[in-house]
């Protein structure tokens, strides 16, 4: 009997790994393999995360050898410091060792100490998944490694679609932080916003709230921008619900989940082409894109699907076709199924 021992942040932090790794659960692989969920890290004061680290090596350190692969979630440098206390005992004890890497940009892998960290760790691993082809051309360009690597896409979630509910509102979902792009967003829609008085901005997030309130109103545009907070449950299921436009204007994600959520939703997205944005997103064809930081070019993008009818039914149609195939939840955890057993071959 093959089980697997996985390795992540906790189910109550806010986050992609988080969203990917409950996706996963509803996969027949997560009973087949007996998977069993080690929460390592948690959102809050130093107290809290000191407590669930050293919780998840005593579990970890018990369960571990009676498990055949180690699936490690890892994210950003510190994450990948923190898992380095699960991958070594997992080497020595000659388990097969996956790296599931989730990064929010690029850029920290060329620095020399994220490089050598990296380059360290993944040469060790077993296997490593990444979020889209174009990680792995990163890789190969940051670290020189180009085996052991695999694509394995984040899913789309099944979702209760309702397209009757639709309002004229652009859907902005994730935390409210310079990397993702919140001030580009008020700025671009200020361009049109008295165009299209009907029109809103919904940030669905915590963060910096009351910086991206006092944009607004600097902007006179504060009446066509709405903060929900940190949305989850039913509540995230209505913004999706009625939003008509999902906007990413971030300078770095791995593969975003919000754009995910989207495509699942058929809510026409446009975005940056970051991470694995540009692998899979055609301009025109089944979304629209926009420089980092051109706060012009996307008022005009926005303004293109506001006012064109047939393109914003190409959009949301070409939204739904890939979160039924390309990111469908059911293929990609079958794909993962296919990992573990060869895996263990």
């Amino acid at each position: 009997m093959s089980k697997v021992l996985i390795i992540a942040t906790s189910r109550k932090t806010r986050g992609g790994i988080t969203s990917v790794i409950k996706a996963h659960k509803t996969g027949e692989q997560w009973k087949k393999f007996h998977c069993k969920w080690i929460e390592t890290h948690r959102d809050g004061n130093n107290i809290r995360k000191l407590w669930y680290l050293g919780t998840a090596l005593i579990e970890y350190f018990c369960l571990l050898p009676f498990y055949d692969i180690v699936h490690i979630h890892i994210a950003t440098t510190q994450s990948a410091k923190r898992k380095q206390l699960f991958f070594y005992p997992a080497k020595w004890m000659k388990k097969k060792i996956i790296l599931h890497f989730h990064p929010s940009n690029e850029k920290f892998l060329f620095e020399p100490y994220n490089q050598a960290l990296y380059r360290k760790l993944f040469s060790q691993a077993d296997l490593v998944l990444v979020l889209s082809e174009q990680w792995k051309r990163w890789i190969k360009e940051a670290l020189g490694l180009t085996e052991h690597i695999e694509i394995l896409y984040n899913p789309c979630p099944i979702v209760n679609r309702r397209d009757d509910i639709r309002e004229k509102s652009i859907l902005f979902a994730g935390t409210i932080i310079p990397r993702k792009g919140y001030e580009t967003l008020l700025r671009g829609f200020a361009l049109i916003a008295s165009i299209y008085p009907e029109w809103r901005i919904t940030f669905a997030g915590n963060g910096e709230i009351e910086n991206a309130q006092r944009i607004a109103k600097e902007l006179k545009i504060e009446k066509q921008v709405e903060f929900l907070g940190w949305v989850s449950g039913n509540k995230k299921e209505q913004a999706f619900q009625k939003a008509s436009i999902y906007c990413l204007a971030s300078d770095g994600e791995g593969f975003p989940m919000g754009v995910l959520d989207a495509w699942a939703y058929g809510i026409p997205s446009v975005v940056t082409p970051v991470g694995g944005i540009p692998d899979i997103v055609t301009n025109g064809e089944n979304g629209l894109v926009f420089k980092v930081n051109n706060e012009t070019e996307l008022a005009k993008q926005l303004e293109k699907i506001i006012t064109n009818n047939n393109l914003y039914k190409k959009l949301a149609d070409a939204s739904i076709h890939l979160a039924r195939t390309t990111f469908n939840i059911s293929t990609i955890n079958r794909q993962l199924e296919r990992i573990y057993s060869n895996l263990l071959k």
